[in-house]
């Protein structure tokens, strides 16, 4: 008789965004004695990000113990919900979480998702508020002395936005005092030229806006700036008005376009082409807890937590593939507000403290201990005034 194995698994975020963590139990269906806990503080990230975390834990938990059917129970329906197929994962920083989830699925082999109440999920419930503080006091915590996450949640760890800070705190670094000790990796963040919708001031997220005829003189007066900038790589936004003032700049130091997904715009979802002003007539309340949360997002839209998330992982992307050299990031305000807040090690509301103009650069320097340097930010010295 194949053996039968529950996992009930739980995460959760306090602030969401905030301190975050998950936990999950795997138990011999029968007998209902538990088998194996697990838990990670995760720092900061969203309910459904932990949630998944618990979810990836105890499949990885399960599988390690050899085969067997498992039941999944969760209080999270859109966990349960997605996992089954029923509803879709549209967050691009849900989707690879979905992906690592239904590979450990793939690998068990038979696996069914239930929803129960959080009242029934009280163990995992419990394993998850410890591992949040643990990560609201910045450190890493497993429960019962054990080493550590099974490999998948390793690497969901790796890939996701809280883990990064967590074994040590960042050092200060005086820039221009210290000896760097190795070459940093330099972005120089510029971001797309002018469209028709930013002249109008209206949302511009994921539409595929072409670049006005000022657009490019803007593209062509900053890949002039650049030529002389040493860059080995230029790295685009997917959209199209990025796109087109990379290749301007790619043309200028004679490179090619990379394209990167997680440097797009965020998606402002109904938002999209109307003004500030419509959106507040047409959406006040929508607009009032947009504006009071970042984890909240316009309606069928993206929030800038979860573009922060992605962001962070282009980033780290970048940083692998051109470490110790200079590349060029064309993108758009709200990516590079989101690079810039993760050098400065700010709060996520700082990036409406931010102003970005047209076609500005910005330069960051990211160095191998994981201190950040901003040398500069909405630099528009390569702009003539008629632009």
């Amino acid at each position: 008789m194949t053996r039968r194995l529950l996992v009930e698994a739980d995460g959760g975020s306090r602030g969401n965004p905030g301190p975050a963590g998950y936990g999950a139990v795997v138990r011999d269906a029968v007998t209902g004695e538990v088998l194996v806990e697990r838990a990670a503080g995760i720092g900061r990230a969203t309910n459904n990000v932990a949630e998944y975390g618990g979810l990836i834990a105890g499949l990885s938990a399960a599988l390690e113990l050899g085969p067997a059917e498992v039941e999944v129970r969760m209080d999270s329906k859109l966990v349960v919900e997605q996992m089954s197929g029923r509803w879709e994962v549209k967050h691009p920083s849900m989707q690879p979480l979905a992906a690592q989830a239904s590979a450990l699925v793939r690998q068990i082999g038979r696996v069914r998702f239930s929803w129960i109440p959080r009242a029934q999920n009280g163990h995992a419930d419990r394993l998850a508020n410890e591992a949040m503080d643990a990560a609201a006091k910045g450190q890493v915590w497993r429960p019962g002395g054990d080493s550590g996450p099974a490999d998948g949640a390793d690497a969901w760890l790796a890939a996701h936005e809280p883990t990064a800070s967590l074994s040590a705190p960042v050092p200060n670094r005086l820039s221009g005092w210290m000896d760097p000790g190795a070459a940093p990796t330099t972005t120089l963040l510029l971001r797309h030229g002018q469209t028709e919708l930013s002249v109008q001031k209206r949302f511009s997220g994921v539409g595929d806006q072409a670049l006005t005829e000022v657009g490019r003189a803007q593209a062509a007066a900053a890949a002039s700036r650049l030529a002389a900038s040493g860059a080995v790589a230029v790295v685009s936004s997917p959209l199209r008005r990025a796109q087109q003032t990379a290749a301007v700049v790619a043309g200028a130091l004679g490179l090619d376009v990379a394209v990167e997904q997680g440097l797009r715009e965020t998606d402002f979802g109904d938002w999209e082409g109307y003004t500030f002003a419509e959106v507040r007539e047409k959406w006040p309340r929508e607009l009032t807890a947009w504006l009071a949360d970042p984890a909240v997002a316009p309606p069928f839209g993206e929030s800038f937590a979860d573009t922060a998330s992605r962001v962070r992982q282009a980033r780290d992307r970048v940083l692998a593939a051109y470490g110790g050299d200079v590349a060029v990031l064309v993108s758009h305000v709200t990516p590079i507000k989101m690079l810039l807040r993760f050098a400065l090690d700010a709060p996520p509301h700082a990036i409406y403290r931010m102003h970005l103009d047209l076609a500005c650069l910005a330069e960051v320097q990211w160095f191998a201990d994981g201190a950040a340097v901003v040398r500069s930010m909405n630099d528009t010295a390569h702009l003539p005034e008629t632009l």
